[in-house]
Order: structure tokens, then C-alpha cells, then sequence
């Protein structure tokens, strides 16, 4: 017997690394809402897993209400067909690991991003086949822990591990009550017993 029912994953900084392709795209929405284009991939890494709120509260509190809202509104229209043109950076191993994990458990994604960012990186990887469902703050407009638990009931999951790679995954997580993997590879440091160092040590914990 499996030791969970189920795997749900985050994206960013588990699955691929798109900072690079993310940055340019915010830089683009930032010049033309009349804001400066300072994003790096430095700042916009720590970044990774937070709600676009709070991305907004960290690296541009001056932005009116105004101005958040049109560039939301353009990172969104412009990340999703760019990425799903380009695609961003898998971690190594990913797909092969994917279809070992896929023979044992059923696979999930919950991520803090926009609606469509998900579908994105599906199409320009071909890994939606490995997924059984997904879910986003930016369709459901919920916390993470609060996403996790409206996938569980949905697809009634009983034991499932969330992997994640910063602090708010391993928050999310707790608020779902259920357990973690730490992405050790990825954006964040956590302090968590059970860490991944690479993507392919998945199987072996779970």
C-alpha cells in the first residue's frame, strides 16, 4: 500500500524554473503602466509562490489600484501565450519521473498563479497527460492550504503530500493538514525533515 493517495505538486521553483521568461514579461507590464521596469530574476525568485497581491505589496507598494490592475491584467494575457510558446525551464529528470510516479499515485498541481499559467505550462511541455487535475489562486481566488483542500474533497483524496519548494508551500500545507516535501532544488529554504535534492528523489519519498 502506498504511503500516500496522492501527490499534488507546486509549480514554480518544483516543476520548471520560467523566472527569466516571468521577468521579462513583468518588466514589459510594469513600463507600460508608467512604473520603472526594475524586476531581476534575483527579486522576482523570492517572489516565487506568493499570491500576485502580494508580489504587488512587495516589490511595487507605490502602484495605485490602478496601475496593479493593468498590469495584472497584461502579465496575465502576455505570460500566458509566451509561455505556452516557450516554455520555461523543467527540472531534470522531470518527465521521466513523472511517468515512474504516475504507475503508483495520482498526480496533482496547486499553485499560487494566475488563471491559465498552469494550462501554459502544460502546452509547451505536453505534461497535462501525467495530471489528473489542478487547481489556482487565480481561478478560485483562494489561499493555497484553502486550493489543496477544495482538490482533496474534489477528487477524494484521503492522504495526500504536498511538494513545494519555499516557506508558503510548507504553510500551505500544514493549513491542509496534510504532509510536506521540500523542493530542496528550488527558490526556497524550509526547514523540513523530508527534502527532495533533486527532482528524481521524489519516488524514493513517497
Amino acid at each position: 500500500m502506498n504511503k500516500y493517495d496522492g501527490i499534488i505538486f507546486d509549480l514554480d521553483g518544483t516543476l520548471w524554473d520560467a523566472v527569466e521568461c516571468v521577468v521579462a514579461i513583468w518588466n514589459s507590464a510594469l513600463e507600460n503602466a508608467g512604473i520603472e521596469p526594475t524586476m531581476n530574476y534575483k527579486e522576482l525568485s523570492r517572489c516565487m509562490g506568493l499570491r500576485i497581491e502580494q508580489i504587488f505589496d512587495r516589490v511595487i507598494p507605490q502602484a495605485t489600484a490602478e496601475q496593479r490592475a493593468q498590469i495584472k491584467q497584461s502579465c496575465a494575457s502576455t505570460e500566458q501565450q509566451y509561455l505556452a510558446e516557450r516554455g520555461g525551464v523543467l527540472y531534470d529528470k522531470v518527465e521521466q519521473t513523472l511517468q515512474t510516479l504516475q504507475k503508483t499515485h495520482r498526480l496533482f498541481i496547486v499553485s499560487n498563479c494566475q488563471d491559465g499559467y498552469i494550462k501554459a505550462f502544460f502546452k509547451a511541455h505536453g505534461l497535462q497527460k501525467y495530471f489528473e487535475d489542478y487547481e489556482c489562486a487565480g481561478r478560485t481566488g483562494l489561499p493555497k492550504g484553502d486550493n489543496i483542500r477544495l482538490l482533496e474533497k474534489r477528487c477524494g483524496l484521503s492522504r495526500p503530500v504536498y511538494i513545494g519548494d519555499t516557506i508558503s508551500d510548507f504553510e500551505a500545507a500544514e493549513s491542509a493538514e496534510i504532509d510536506f516535501i521540500h523542493a530542496a532544488y528550488g527558490f526556497g529554504e524550509v526547514d523540513c525533515a523530508v527534502k527532495a535534492d533533486r527532482f528524481e528523489d521524489i519516488p524514493s519519498l513517497v
